[in-house]
């Protein structure tokens, strides 16, 4: 079926500037991370990127090893534009990112130039694209130079295989150096990509006021800590869950007495605002103005339904955040 976007699919959603730059991105963005590769039905990553697209959520999140297998998700995502989205591709945020390993041998990994220039450019040729929006450098590299790596960022840009360029995991120290780098260079960094949830807090608060100082974007990755700040876990651990498989994104050690009891109570609360755990998790994320948008990840489309939904009600009174605060204590 040939498939056509919901003309009002920018009604509901809220966009959000990216630092001091001049692109807004979604409040909601969608992260094709592991439901997108090839051990995964075509059509059904197919519905998921129709589901975001008509809910206004423009902005898709991949790397370069995202899959399974690495180059998976690209490559799928590469079939659904080429069959679905060609016709609103300057209506999209297309994002990637290189710096885990991808082939064998020294320069399959880490931040070389000579890595970064050749990553991205395979990562073009599966999504058949001419450029992408932002190319994200995925992990601090100890050893290469940082001013090989930001110098290969700000190449590619100038070579109009990106527009923007990013970083992922960074450290704040980190961040500051490869932003005046980037600076120096002409190519400033947009936005950056840490993990952060309720459970993982760690840019609290030198990163998040580091990006703000210098202008910096953020997207929150892991915003439902691997599925822990959603109903899934409240009731022990169901079979056919990541936890009860293994998964490398969610181990059953995390899920210890201490947080299913912290995530109870959060659900209380959630349930108190009319809102489910992971629609509140979501918005305490967005509070504030310090998170451009918070990247999710979906295997079901009332899943995108229910976080797009969350921006009806994502805004808390003092006492909320009071009680979510002794909650996380």
């Amino acid at each position: 079926m040939l498939y056509q976007a919901d003309p009002a699919r920018y009604q509901n959603m809220e966009y959000r500037r990216c630092g001091r730059s001049g692109l807004k991105l979604p409040a909601i963005s969608l992260g094709l991370w592991h439901n997108f590769g090839d051990t995964t039905l075509y059509d059904n990553a197919r519905q998921l990127i129709h589901c975001a697209f008509d809910h206004g959520i423009t902005h898709f999140d991949l790397a370069n090893n995202y899959g399974p297998p690495p180059g998976a998700a690209e490559e799928t995502f590469g079939r659904i534009l080429n069959r679905d989205l060609k016709s609103w591709r300057d209506e999209l945020i297309i994002a990637s990112k290189a710096g885990y390993t991808m082939w064998p041998g020294p320069y399959g990994d880490w931040g070389s130039k000579k890595y970064l220039v050749a990553s991205l450019d395979q990562s073009l040729k599966r999504m058949g694209l001419e450029y992408v929006d932002i190319f994200y450098h995925h992990r601090p590299d100890p050893d290469t130079p940082l001013e090989e790596t930001m110098a290969a960022l700000d190449l590619l840009v100038r070579q109009g295989k990106a527009l923007y360029v990013g970083l992922s995991n960074y450290p704040a120290d980190r961040a500051r150096q490869a932003f005046a780098i980037l600076q120096r260079l002409g190519t400033p960094c947009l936005i950056h990509q840490p993990k952060y949830s309720m459970f993982e807090r760690w840019v609290e608060p030198e990163l998040l006021d580091t990006l703000a100082e210098h202008g910096v974007g953020a997207v929150a990755f892991s915003p439902l800590a691997g599925g822990l700040l959603t109903d899934r876990y409240l009731h022990g651990i169901p079979q056919d869950s990541r936890a009860a498989s293994g998964s490398q994104f969610l181990q059953p050690q995390q899920l210890t007495d201490e947080r299913l009891n912290k995530a109870r109570s959060l659900n209380a609360l959630a349930q108190q605002r009319g809102q489910k755990l992971s629609q509140m998790a979501l918005a305490w994320v967005l509070r504030g103005d310090r998170v451009t948008s918070a990247l999710i990840g979906a295997s079901k489309t009332s899943q995108i339904d229910d976080a797009v939904s969350m921006l009806a009600n994502r805004h808390f009174n003092e006492d909320e955040i009071a009680l979510i605060e002794k909650i996380l204590m």
